[in-house]
């Protein structure tokens, strides 16, 4: 008798059996310990007796299940498989077998009879990614989480808003939240400055990959391959004048914290709006300071240590909190950026500013700021309409076509003069005494004629 292949179940009752045969336990101690019915564990007595550890296995080892396809079946979709249906994905398949060819099969079905057959499948399944459960940041400041959410926030009549937010990851608590009809630089601005104020400023951010963010353009200018990096964005300048660093997160999952905030705001948010019949995004506004410290003592969390890593912001938070452009100066002393101007004062002793290099900052409220060689020499009052702070560049394909030469300027036509109205200058042809005609040797003769020397006007 050849060796039996027993599974880890099976493996358990050749020796309660053996033991309950001997007398050594009951057979209610024996089904207990293999937790069947007594009847059950009689039986298995009875078949050990007689057919000896082969009655111990179950009775349809080896049978075929009666649920499976027969192989003219299991043929006929291997031949589709490979010539009507080439190409298909199992689920795509699986759906023209049942509407196609009433063949009513699984997909896990398909996907084993490909497998057994050496069919390759059209995609491969791409394995799941490890990912860890990232610690949080021991002291609050030490990183803040950024994101928006787009959502019915004032009810499913309203026009949807987005709700920007910050959360500190050692605390969850949240620092700042800001409707805006869509997320832009205003609004990331905006929730910059509103978190500088309220807590100061962190050691670094972490957000999304979002073009006002970080770069996500292949071009670069001359400028940036001499230097070996890309220039950042406007909103990636003013982290930089802040100290401020920035990382993108890879996915979603990456900022799962701030991700499973949006659907907490979801809920909780929403509700509180609606018991207070608010629908416009300003009366949304106004409730926001009143919801905040609420939320906040309900969910926040203790830090794992004391001390914080909050930075005071420096006094001049709103020159720098600007988008910057570099310019030339006019001929009138003025500096344009698309749709705006602004006129500069004369400097020291009436100077002039024209053909300097300047940098113009447009502030969070729409003012203008020039600065000339990081010294402050214009200024322009903010708009008296609402003001809305944005990318005045060109952007991506803006700095595509000045990175390809697209965008210089073009030549200037200078319209013909006639010949009759140029002035007529003719050239004579030299005299017969003129030094050009006079040749190497004639020269030298007359220098050795005079004794060597060279007449000058003094002799």
């Amino acid at each position: 008798m050849g060796p039996i292949t027993m599974s880890r179940k099976e493996a358990r009752r050749p020796g309660l059996v053996e033991a309950a045969l001997k007398g050594k336990i009951t057979n209610r101690e024996g089904a207990a310990a293999l937790g069947m019915s007594v009847r059950q564990f009689r039986r298995l007595r009875g078949r050990y007796r007689t057919k000896g550890v082969q009655g111990l296995l179950h009775g349809n080892r080896g049978r075929s299940s009666s649920r499976r396809l027969s192989a003219p079946i299991r043929e006929r979709v291997v031949a589709l498989l490979r010539t009507t249906y080439a190409g298909f994905n199992d689920h795509h398949f699986t759906e023209k077998l049942r509407e196609v060819e009433k063949l009513r099969i699984s997909r896990e079905a398909v996907r084993q009879i490909r497998q057994a057959a050496q069919i390759t499948p059209v995609r491969r399944r791409r394995p799941k990614q490890y990912r860890a459960r990232r610690l949080r940041e021991a002291r609050p400041g030490a990183l803040v989480l950024l994101d928006g959410s787009t959502f019915a926030w004032f009810g499913p009549e309203e026009p949807l808003s987005t709700l920007l937010g910050a959360i500190d990851d050692a605390t969850g608590e949240i620092l700042a939240l800001h409707f805006r009809p869509h997320e832009d630089l205003h609004g990331y601005t905006e929730l910059l400055r509103r978190m500088a104020r309220s807590h100061g400023l962190p050691v670094q951010l972490y957000g999304d990959r979002l073009n006002i963010f970080v770069r996500n353009d292949a071009c670069w200018t001359l400028e940036e391959e001499l230097a070996g990096v890309q220039n950042p964005t406007h909103f990636g300048t003013m982290l930089r004048a802040l100290a401020i660093g920035y990382i993108p997160a890879g996915s979603p999952q990456a900022k799962g914290r701030i991700e499973r905030l949006w659907r907490t705001l979801q809920d909780r948010l929403v509700s509180e709006l609606r018991l207070r019949c608010i629908t416009t995004r300003e009366a949304g506004e106004g409730f926001l300071p009143l919801f905040l410290p609420d939320f906040n003592q309900r969910f926040a969390l203790a830090p794992r240590e004391s001390t914080t890593a909050w930075r005071c912001p420096p006094s001049d938070l709103a020159q720098l909190l600007a988008c910057r452009y570099s310019r030339v100066v006019a001929r009138d002393n003025t500096v344009s950026i698309p749709g705006r101007w602004a006129q500069i004062p004369p400097g020291p002793s009436r100077r002039s500013y024209q053909g300097c290099r300047v940098t113009v900052r447009e502030q969070l409220d729409g003012g203008l700021l020039v600065f000339h060689q990081d010294q402050l020499i214009a200024t322009d009052p903010p708009p008296p309409r609402p003001f809305t702070l944005m990318a005045r560049d060109a952007g991506s394909s803006g700095r595509r076509r000045r990175a390809l030469g697209l965008d210089r300027p073009k030549p200037l036509r200078v319209k013909p003069v006639p010949f009759a109205a140029a002035p007529v200058r003719l050239s004579l042809p030299p005299g017969p005494n003129h030094p050009w005609r006079t040749t190497a040797a004639a020269l030298s003769r007359r220098y050795q004629a005079a004794g060597g020397r060279t007449k000058s006007r003094g002799r």
